[in-house]
């Protein structure tokens, strides 16, 4: 059976140590260790997690150091973020948000998971990514927070 490959972008990893999200980002987390998901990481989460707290940075390793794809930002994917600007998708203070997407997309992941709802995770955004994507000849991405991605263990 063919095991899903998740983008992770880096407001999962940060979820991990944040009240409001650590049950979720540290059940993915779980998921991942358990053979689950394979996760999969870009150089621009590196470079975002560059500057993150030591604790996001540990994370990020364990990952790296493990079973984590981490994607190279290819002119493909810069093509696809640019078509997000020129529909106005994201306004260009948000276009690493459409870098994770696009990267996401030319990679042909199974789904992406973010904390991002303004941006990434929100019903009217996702369907304008898919638009381009399926204009551009890629097959539509799944976006979901990880509360919709994680397994629940039977209580």
């Amino acid at each position: 059976m063919k095991v899903p490959r998740v983008y992770i972008d880096t407001s999962v990893l940060g979820g991990c140590f944040d009240a409001e999200f650590a049950p979720w980002s540290n059940g993915l987390m779980r998921d991942i260790r358990r053979g689950l998901f394979v996760p999969v990481l870009s150089e621009i989460v590196t470079v975002e997690v560059a500057n993150a707290p030591v604790n996001v940075q540990t994370l990020y390793a364990e990952l790296v150091s493990g079973s984590a794809e981490v994607l190279t930002v290819n002119r493909s994917a810069l093509e696809l973020a640019e078509a997000y600007q020129q529909r106005g998708i994201l306004t260009p203070k948000f276009y690493n948000d459409g870098v994770h997407i696009a990267l996401a997309t030319v990679s042909d992941v199974d789904l992406l998971v973010s904390w991002n709802f303004k941006h990434v995770v929100h019903y009217d955004k996702i369907r304008k990514f898919n638009a381009v994507n399926l204009e551009w000849g890629y097959k539509p991405l799944q976006i979901f927070s990880p509360r919709e991605v994680v397994s629940y263990d039977e209580e």
